[in-house]
This record gives C-alpha cells, sequence and structure tokens, in this order.
C-alpha cells in the first residue's frame, strides 16, 4: 500500500482525537462542561469530516476537504484557548500543537491532490 498523506491521516488523526479525549477529561470540574466539550466535539467533528471526504464521490470531495480544513482549525483555536486558560501545560500544548501541525501538512497534501480516494490501514496508537 502507497504510503501517501491520504492514507496516514486517518491514524494521526485518531491518535490526536484519543489524546485530546483523555487529556480533556483532566479539565477542571468547571470547564469539562464548556472547553473540554467544545474540544471533544471539535476533534470529533474533523475526524468525522475525515471520513466523509475519503467516502466522497470525486466532484464532492473538494468541498469535504475544505469542510474538514474549517473543522481543524476550529479545533486549533479551541485548544490556543485552553492554553491561554491554563487548562493545558506548555508541553501537552506543544505535543498538540506537533500533532495538529502534522496532520494539517496532511489534509493539505490531500487537499492538493484531491482526485485520490484514501485506503484504510491499520495501525498501533502510540502512548504519550
Amino acid at each position: 500500500m502507497r504510503a501517501s498523506s491520504e492514507y496516514i491521516i486517518f491514524p494521526k488523526t485518531h491518535d490526536l482525537v484519543l489524546w485530546l479525549m483523555q487529556t480533556t477529561q483532566h479539565f477542571p470540574r468547571s470547564q469539562r462542561f464548556v472547553m473540554a466539550k467544545r474540544v471533544q466535539d471539535a476533534a470529533l467533528d474533523f475526524h468525522d469530516t475525515l471520513i466523509a471526504a475519503r467516502k466522497a464521490p470525486a466532484a464532492e470531495r473538494e468541498r469535504a476537504l475544505l469542510r474538514a480544513d474549517v473543522a481543524l482549525e476550529t479545533l486549533r483555536l479551541h485548544l490556543r484557548l485552553c492554553q491561554e486558560l491554563h487548562l493545558l501545560t506548555g508541553p501537552q500544548y506543544s505535543h498538540v500543537s506537533a500533532l495538529v501541525v502534522e496532520v494539517g501538512k496532511l489534509l493539505g497534501a490531500w487537499r492538493q491532490g484531491k482526485g485520490r480516494r484514501p485506503e484504510v490501514q491499520d495501525h498501533q496508537v502510540t502512548a504519550t
């Protein structure tokens, strides 16, 4: 199987969503139903838009990838706010920022090669 950006964006996104779901559970109680929920929803929405893009007919894929890009930007802004509110430590924010940047680059590469449909591959989730 070819190791292109379209193929590896799914396990990388899975790792990002998993890390966020685990980390936001440790937000202070006052923020669990505000920022934690918003971050979790944004991450899951991004994941959902990627799946929709993978399944979309070629004629609709560009629009689906744009929706994924918007969803990732929303997540990015929520994470910055979490860092500014001290809900994420410096090392946590650095880690998640690196994950978001990596996924963003993969999404950008997929958008540039719009016509291909990615395949799913099994992967091992890395512990952080």
